[in-house]
């Protein structure tokens, strides 16, 4: 399977709470629920799509929780995104979770690198993150995310957790696809492309 990352972004790149101002508001972030005005029915049929390509959904603990407190509680057939997130398989990364009640999911702990690798090992369409910042740029940092969609809304925060914060190592994207939407979001996708390179610019 192919492992993919699904982020929400603002223009100075933060990631920290889009959803709603009490979602995440570790480190004194005070100005979450930035993404929520740019919602509409486009994007939405996005994430659809998006959802429905996945076997399988890795997620970090503090999302996992969120997700799992919200989408068992959706039991309309007719929601897409409800029927796939509480159908197919859930893994959830914790040192901490000792269970989890939102079937099916697997905990993994220890030697995640290995354990990931192992899923993807497996058949099927995609493995797909939601959200999970830190647990992405993990992944991200040991070469194991094979595409990224960002969803990056018109808005500067100023403050607040980015997915690619200062100090981290290089890395190369292709762009694959790109699109918006009228509410003004601009979407994204990249696949991984290893190492970037660098060059010199010289007028013609």
């Amino acid at each position: 399977m192919k492992l993919v990352l699904m982020q929400f972004m603002s223009l100075d790149g933060v990631s920290q709470g889009p959803g709603s101002p009490d979602e995440d508001t570790s480190g004194g972030f005070t100005r979450g629920g930035w993404f929520v005005p740019f919602v509409d029915a486009t994007f939405m049929q996005t994430v659809t799509q998006w959802i429905d390509a996945a076997d399988a959904f890795l997620f970090g603990r503090q999302t996992y929780e969120a997700f799992a407190m919200h989408w068992p509680n959706v039991t309309d057939p007719g929601d897409a995104v409800a029927r796939k997130l509480n159908g197919v398989p859930k893994y959830v990364v914790s040192n901490s979770v000792r269970e989890a009640h939102w079937n099916p999911t697997t905990i993994l702990s220890g030697d995640i690198a290995a354990e990931v690798a192992q899923l993807k090992r497996q058949a099927g369409r995609e493995i797909q993150i939601h959200g999970s910042a830190r647990l992405a740029r993990w992944l991200i940092g040991e070469g194991l995310v094979d595409e990224v969609r960002l969803a990056v809304a018109p808005v500067v925060l100023g403050q607040g957790r980015k997915l690619f914060p200062d100090g981290g190592s290089p890395l190369g994207f292709k762009l694959a696809h790109h699109d918006t939407t009228s509410a003004g979001l601009a979407i994204h996708t990249y696949e991984a492309a290893g190492t970037p390179s660098f060059g010199t610019y010289g007028a013609a």
